[in-house]
């Protein structure tokens, strides 16, 4: 997998957009992405250091689709990527804040 496959894409929500102050960003990234490959992916995309990496993952949820056979909502894993102090920032993040 190359670093475009890792992360999927950006968290924008009120909350995750108070954090970037504190130079934590969000993003939803490959369920079967391990913390050293987030770190590895957003480093090289963003051209920033990162600090620390913790993950959420969320287990689908079965819903009903009015027939048989009830479906299933893909499983989700979101990265909440903290930088360094001295770390530059994500200039994708800052028209949003």
């Amino acid at each position: 997998m190359n670093a475009y496959d890792i992360i999927r894409r950006p968290v924008i929500t009120e909350q995750s957009m108070e954090s970037v102050a504190d130079k934590k960003y969000v993003f939803m990234v490959a369920v079967n992405a391990t913390k050293p490959e987030i770190k590895e992916a957003v480093e090289k995309v963003f051209g920033v250091k990162v600090a620390k990496v913790n993950t959420i993952r969320s287990q689908g949820k079965a819903k009903r689709t009015g027939a048989y056979p009830m479906g299933r909502r893909p499983e989700t894993k979101k990265a909440i990527v903290t930088l360094t102090p001295d770390s530059k920032t994500i200039e994708f993040f800052e028209g949003m804040v």
